[in-house]
């Protein structure tokens, strides 16, 4: 599918010519610096060096002295509290990092993650009971709960207090908890609002330690968790949230927990992990224990004290994984197909498909397999519970939960961000369902946030790339949305020593008229191409600029993300 390039515009040339000056870079790395909010030497020192002090004070967010005050009570007076987290990621990472924590310095503690098929998303009526019944008195939700108003109130007349700790966008009631912990609450002034359900959980950790006056190292060996749980939750790697997951993947790298480590060798990981590794390496797998029975089993992986304990268990979870995989591309398969042989499906702007036996646990999987195959607005439906529940994702630009927000009178539930949501609803509303959104998305969608993009940079010469500015790209890191690895324009460009590998690769050096650089340059996916660049012609490439260690030698190389012909 052809794609739009964006380039970057709109420089403040006098920023970018002092910062130029003052870190003594060339134009192409200060402009890359100026997009990222960097513009002076000592904005450009803490971008470059990251450090824990950047954290903000846990308790500028709004409801945190109650939120601390009432677990400090708490195991004073020896009460029992629950961790209640989400099946996802997120939920279990959340678990791990506050059960984790607190088990250190406090015992009457338990966890409980809800069943995605029992269950439900967030906070359930079954959950509450199983806490009253075993004696819990306060229950701090992870990672969901910001719409619990119903479950909260349950609590409440039992006699439970929750605390929720949450950064979905909340509904127009708030519940009535003893504290609610979510930065994206319209009365709360916290200065940073896209932390994951783990950084919410983090937070309150955090404001506890001060509190309490443990020492916050204490916490810190944590920040691997929160790595992956920013990492997999796709929330920007923008201000705390790169701060955190810099540490965090420092603390992965070094000394993984057992958890983590078993993880890492399913994954045959070579090379250091970065965001993007954790996202199609670690994540998949702790996601898939939730996704194909019981996220439990992904809490008792990341908790796990010994390798040999930790092991065991990672390779119960690979095995859902392998299974989810399995699901995944059957789904996927009859879903692409159910596309592609309807007229009005095939036509419209949307994408909303219903099958009572597609498995829950791979249905968002699937829709963002649909948008990368048709590139719409996309929610993939399925039976559970008498009712339907399906899972919704977006395409770049386009807010796929204000859109479902405009369908709530069909919905019984839905929660989520810009692009991706849940949704569930009776099973003789699919229709309608259908019908409403394709009139929302018709409406709201230009035709540019129909067709993919790819957000350049800058435009520059093969010469400008060389090792120096390879390794001040690197240090940019950790790479991730919001603060994307930097994809460059070379124009004019011709191919040598083409060659398809697999048959669908494509592998060939470039070389750019004018200069005397030549790098090789690797594109998966691209193998289509071969061909037309091997005839002669200048072409242009998207890009950006990698390592590649080859049996110990180290070279730079190019990694293809898109070419145009003139």
């Amino acid at each position: 599918m052809q794609k739009r390039w964006l380039f970057e515009e709109g420089h403040n040339e006098e920023a970018l010519n002092v910062l130029q000056e003052e870190l003594k870079v060339d134009e192409t790395l200060a402009k890359l610096l100026v997009q990222r909010g960097v513009s002076t030497f000592e904005g450009a020192k803490s971008f470059f060096r990251p450090s824990l002090e950047q954290l903000h004070d846990p308790f500028l967010m709004k409801d945190m002295d109650r939120a601390v005050n009432r677990l400090t009570d708490a195991i004073a007076n020896d009460e029992k509290i629950m961790i209640y987290g989400d099946y996802d990621v997120d939920g279990t990472t959340s678990v791990a990092t506050v059960f984790g924590f607190l088990r250190e310095i406090y015992d009457k503690l338990g966890y409980y993650i809800p069943n995605r098929y029992k269950e439900g998303y967030g906070v359930s009526s079954q959950g509450i009971q199983y806490a009253k019944a075993e004696g819990y008195s306060l229950i701090i939700t992870l990672d969901c709960g910001i719409k619990a108003v119903d479950r909260v109130q349950e609590a409440n007349d039992l006699d439970i207090d929750v605390i929720i700790c949450d950064h979905h966008t909340p509904g127009e009631e708030l519940p009535a908890a003893f504290a609610v912990l979510d930065p994206k609450r319209t009365d709360c002034t916290y200065p940073y609002k896209e932390l994951s359900g783990c950084g919410v959980g983090f937070k309150l950790l955090q404001g506890f330690c001060i509190q309490s006056g443990i020492e916050l190292s204490r916490l810190y060996p944590y920040l691997d968790l929160l790595a992956v749980s920013i990492a997999s939750d796709i929330v920007p790697i923008t201000g705390e949230n790169r701060v955190m997951a810099f540490f965090g993947l420092q603390k992965v790298n070094k000394e993984p927990r057992p958890g983590l480590k078993a993880l890492i060798e399913l994954c045959r990981a070579q090379k250091a992990l970065t965001i993007s590794s954790i996202v199609f390496g670690i994540g998949p797998r702790i996601n898939a224990a939730g996704r194909m029975d019981d996220a439990g089993a992904a809490v008792d992986l990341l908790l796990a004290e010994t390798e040999e304990e930790a092991l065991k268990l990672a390779a119960t979870v690979n095995d859902k994984n392998d299974a989810r995989r399995n699901f995944d591309s059957a789904n996927t398969e009859e879903a692409i197909e159910m596309i592609a042989s309807n007229d009005e499906f095939r036509n419209a702007k949307s994408t909303v498909l219903y099958k009572e036996d597609w498995h829950k646990g791979v249905i968002g999987i699937v829709a963002s397999r649909c948008i990368d195959k048709f590139y719409k607005p996309t929610v993939i439906l399925t039976e559970s519970n008498d009712m339907v529940t399906g899972s919704a994702r977006s395409v770049m630009g386009f807010d796929v939960y204000a859109a479902i927000s405009e369908c709530s009178d069909l919905l019984e539930q839905y929660g989520g961000h810009m692009y991706a949501a849940g949704v569930t609803m009776p099973i003789n509303n699919v229709d309608a369902f259908r019908k409403k959104f394709e009139e929302v998305v018709s409406r709201d969608i230009t035709e540019d946030q129909l067709t993919p993009a790819i957000n350049i940079d800058s435009l520059v010469n093969l010469e400008v790339i060389n090792d120096r500015f390879y390794s001040i790209i690197s240090q940019m890191a950790p790479f991730g949305p919001g603060n994307p690895q930097p994809v460059l324009v070379t124009e004019h460009v011709h191919a040598e020593n083409v060659k398809v590998l697999k048959e669908q690769h494509l592998k060939f050096t470039v070389r750019q008229q004018g200069t005397n650089v030549a790098y090789d340059v690797i594109g998966f996916g691209f193998g289509e191409y071969s061909d037309l660049i091997s005839s002669g012609m200048r072409f242009h490439i998207a890009f950006s600029v990698e390592e590649n260690d080859f049996r110990g030698r180290k070279s730079l190389q190019l990694f293809l993300k898109d070419l145009k012909f003139d």
